[in-house]
């Protein structure tokens, strides 16, 4: 009996195949790109592009099997982010950070709603892109930081505490808009969103009081145990965040945090190599379905909107910087790496595509995700050489 891999039809010998090639064929990016010093993350973007729905070369392997792969890529990416830090750092960074989590709404939700109603849009239409333009990727981001080792700058606290208060914001965002999409009212999507707060704030709890003790129970000498209990609980948190309307990339994040001690260098050396696989597959299938021949019709607008929101990105890593009294480079790089748009952004487009709100909300919301997913992580590079202090104030990370 054909298995799920094989639900578009054919051998399953050719979905291995595709799969195979495919993954090959990163491989060959990442080559690429690590001998010319740069990010392999827009490669693997254009690389989807090319051989998606409608590029040069469609593959027609399982869409859901390559769905849960990017997830889990996702979910890898933030659980491994969340362990360079402890419970007690990340709630001094969250209280320091509320400022600049302020700043970076207003400068970056409202070119989106402006762009909107200039282009004759609804008002919920125009509020949708408004959370486009307003919400980096964590999932690039966090290769981002990985791959030009900016863990340990300066900086580096304050661009997790605006990725993290982004999340919680599409705690708030995400179910009040869903509601509203159906007609149900604010009262249900309320209902949701103190659900979710309440859960993130009952994890964050636990990841203070308990952190340790957790560790301790989690850890063991053996590998293969390490895997298995450390990914099953991501999957299993970042689900029930999920179902909680809060987001799985938060809820692998502060499982990340709970952890501490030993714990933390057997998990990093382990699940390496799983995060860098699904993280590749990430990238490509988020390209993969972007039908190119929509894009031309709003190249224009995108590439506008592009614009204004990498100035007010890079305008909110200097405002962060100088409001935690970092280096001024600091600021630089912390708006370069918040340049970047990814998976949130779809998921906002898709509520209102869904909904037949907008047609064009779909084909301007990829090409403007693709747009910035590709100069995020170039800007970034182009920014890596900048000095820096190594200051680290007291009470941030």
């Amino acid at each position: 009996m054909p298995g799920p891999i094989a639900a578009t039809g054919g051998d399953i010998s050719w979905v291995f195949i595709e799969l195979g090639a495919a993954v090959v064929g990163l491989a060959v990016l990442a080559r690429l790109a690590n001998r010319y010093g740069f990010s392999a993350i827009p490669l693997y973007l254009l690389a989807g592009l090319a051989f998606g729905n409608g590029g040069l070369l469609p593959l027609d392997f399982s869409e859901q099997f390559i769905h849960v792969g990017a997830e889990i890529g996702i979910l890898l990416l933030l659980f491994m982010l969340g362990l360079e830090y402890t419970g007690e750092e990340l709630w001094a960074s969250l209280r320091t950070g509320l400022p600049a989590g302020a700043v970076d709404c207003v400068l970056n939700f409202s070119p989106g709603v402006i762009a909107g109603f200039m282009m004759g849009w609804s008002p919920l239409a125009a509020v949708l892109l408004g959370g486009v333009t307003y919400i980096s990727s964590s999932g690039v981001i966090a290769k981002v930081l990985v791959e030009l080792g900016w863990q340990n700058n300066p900086e580096t606290p304050t661009l997790l505490s605006i990725l993290v208060l982004e999340d919680l914001a599409m705690a708030v965002f995400l179910p009040l808009v869903a509601v509203l999409l159906v007609g149900q009212g604010v009262m249900a999507g309320f209902i949701a969103v103190v659900g979710g707060l309440v859960t993130v704030g009952a994890v964050l709890f636990v990841a203070l009081r308990y952190g340790k003790e957790i560790s301790n129970v989690v850890f063991h000498r053996v590998d293969e145990i390490i895997v298995l209990t450390t990914f099953g609980i991501v999957l299993l948190v970042a689900g029930i965040a999920q179902r909680l309307q809060i987001s799985a990339a938060v809820g692998a994040f502060l499982v990340g945090v709970t952890l501490s001690g030993p714990m933390v260098e057997q998990a990093h050396r382990v699940l390496a190599p799983l995060r860098d696989l699904f993280a590749a597959i990430f990238f490509f299938f988020f390209a993969l379905q972007i039908d190119p021949a929509t894009l031309p019709s709003v190249l224009l607008p995108a590439g506008g909107l592009g614009v204004m929101t990498t100035l007010t990105k890079l305008l909110t890593g200097w405002w962060a910087a100088r409001h935690a009294r970092l280096p001024a480079a600091g600021g630089v790089r912390a708006g370069a790496a918040l340049v970047a748009r990814g998976e949130f952004s779809i998921v906002i487009a898709s509520l209102g595509v869904s909904a037949g709100l907008e047609p064009q909300l779909g084909p301007l919301s990829a090409a403007y995700v693709l747009l910035l997913a590709v100069l995020g992580p170039v800007l970034a590079h182009l920014v890596e050489s900048l000095p820096s202090a190594g200051y680290r104030p007291r009470g941030q990370i």
